[in-house]
């Protein structure tokens, strides 16, 4: 049997039991602690995995020998203890986004290459099995050289969302900062970096203090160009949770999308798979007829994935796959999305980078 993993756990809400079961399931990863209020519901979370709870993430790390932190407390957490595990050269997991500014993901980014300290930031979309199938297909020569990308992140919440967390009706709790980031790091990975931003939003339908639809327009460095067009109040299947099938949680639509590239050659809708190219070597117009090709549909456990990364990064010392750098950069361009908002302009995003 392979030597456990020995893993601490910061924040036992809902993403963390999810971590937590997984690592109870692997027989190379073993839960010692965890770090949170002294609640009833807490309490019972260390009971129920037979592990001591502290208050504290410096006592926890004082007293326990851990190979691995996973941080999936309230953003507001999210700096000070990623630093504590950063300045203790152990490596940690840290739940989107990284921090709650970009200053602080900047410092946290830099004092962990400093001291090689491996930071992986929980956007665990990107190790869903589909996107290597997406990424393939655009960087052949079938698709050609990416023009456009088109995205929907269109769904319905329910009042009671609102009323289990008034929050998410104040300023910081809307759809851009909960659900647009998730998006953001995913077009990143498949088009490459965002030069600028130009946004619009509104509240119309709810009328709460945060926006309830968007438009986002983006120009990748590469020159292609992009869209988001969000919203929580639309009654829309054209979102990553209602087409992928990721989360069981969520009814699953299959013949539906919520992604568009189109390159020089062709063009993919995701995640359905429909791939659409002219013939190598044929002439490219809008007379002729496309080569229609249905891209096998892979599908994993994206959360069980990235956990096994994560050991992965702990063991053998890989380079994360979403790294410090990647989760400032997401909380960079959201900034400047939300900038755009404000001051109605087109938003430099390297302005913040570094």
């Amino acid at each position: 049997m392979a030597e456990q993993l020995k893993l601490l756990l910061s924040g036992p809400g809902l993403i963390g039991h999810k971590h937590a079961q997984l690592i109870k399931d692997l027989p190379d990863a073993e839960l010692v602690a965890v770090v949170a209020p002294e609640s009833s519901e807490n309490i019972e979370f260390a009971r129920q995995y037979n592990v001591k709870l502290y208050v504290d993430i410096n006592k926890a790390l004082d007293r326990e020998h851990v190979d691995g932190v996973i941080i999936s407390s309230p953003n507001e957490y999210h700096y000070a203890q990623a630093l504590s595990c950063i300045e203790r050269h152990i490596p940690v997991l840290v739940e989107k986004p990284i921090t709650e500014n970009i200053k602080q993901s900047l410092q946290l980014y830099k004092r962990a290459k400093q001291l090689n300290v491996p930071v992986l930031v929980g956007h665990h979309r990107t190790y869903n099995p589909l996107l290597e199938t997406v990424k393939t297909f655009m960087e052949s020569d079938k698709f050609g050289e990416l023009v456009t990308f088109s995205g929907s992140v269109l769904f319905y919440k329910p009042n009671q969302y609102f009323i289990d967390g008034p929050w998410r009706t104040k300023k910081g709790g809307g759809p851009i900062l909960i659900n647009l980031i998730h998006e953001i790091g995913l077009v990143r990975y498949l088009c490459g970096e965002i030069k600028e931003v130009f946004a619009i939003a509104s509240n119309r339908i709810r009328g709460y203090e945060v926006e309830d639809t968007a438009a986002i327009t983006l120009v990748f460095k590469n020159g292609a160009l992009g869209n988001f067009i969000l919203s929580d109040t639309a009654a829309s299947n054209q979102s990553w949770e209602l087409t992928t099938g990721e989360n069981p949680d969520y009814p699953k639509h299959d013949d539906a999308n919520c992604y568009h590239f189109a390159g020089t050659n062709g063009s993919i809708d995701f995640p359905t798979m429909s791939a659409r190219y002219y013939p190598l070597g044929s002439e490219r117009s809008w007379w002729s007829s496309f080569k229609y090709e249905k891209l096998q549909r892979i599908e994993g456990p994206s959360l069980k994935l990235q956990m096994l990364h994560f050991l992965d990064v702990i063991k053998n010392g890989r380079d994360p796959r979403v790294s410090a750098m990647d989760g400032h950069m997401n909380l960079v361009v959201v900034s400047a999305i939300l900038k755009s908002i404000e001051t109605k302009t087109i938003v430099n995003v390297d302005e913040d980078a570094l």
